[in-house]
């Protein structure tokens, strides 16, 4: 009973990582790309960065939403399918 509880545990913390990546790394390469570029030319606006990381998030949100679902939709039918072994 408690390794199936770990092992769920592992999951979600897996399907939470693998979900949240493409959407950090957007943001992390946006971000770096905007400080060499405010670096190199000395523009320090703090609003310069906003804006790209934001665009850039949504846009890939919006491509890989579907994706996302997919992980999602199969995790929770797999947690739904394990509910009867817990009854026990």
């Amino acid at each position: 009973m408690e390794a199936k509880l770990i092992a769920i545990t592992i999951e979600t913390l897996r399907i939470t990582l693998l979900i949240s990546m493409p959407l950090l790394l957007a943001g992390l390469a946006a971000g770096l790309a905007i400080s060499i570029f405010q670096a190199t030319t000395q523009i320090n606006e703090a609003t310069l960065s906003f804006l790209p990381k934001i665009v850039l998030t949504g846009l890939v949100m919006l491509f890989t939403m579907p994706w996302m679902i997919n992980e999602l939709i199969d995790f929770t039918t797999r947690i739904f399918r394990m509910i009867p072994t817990f009854a026990h």
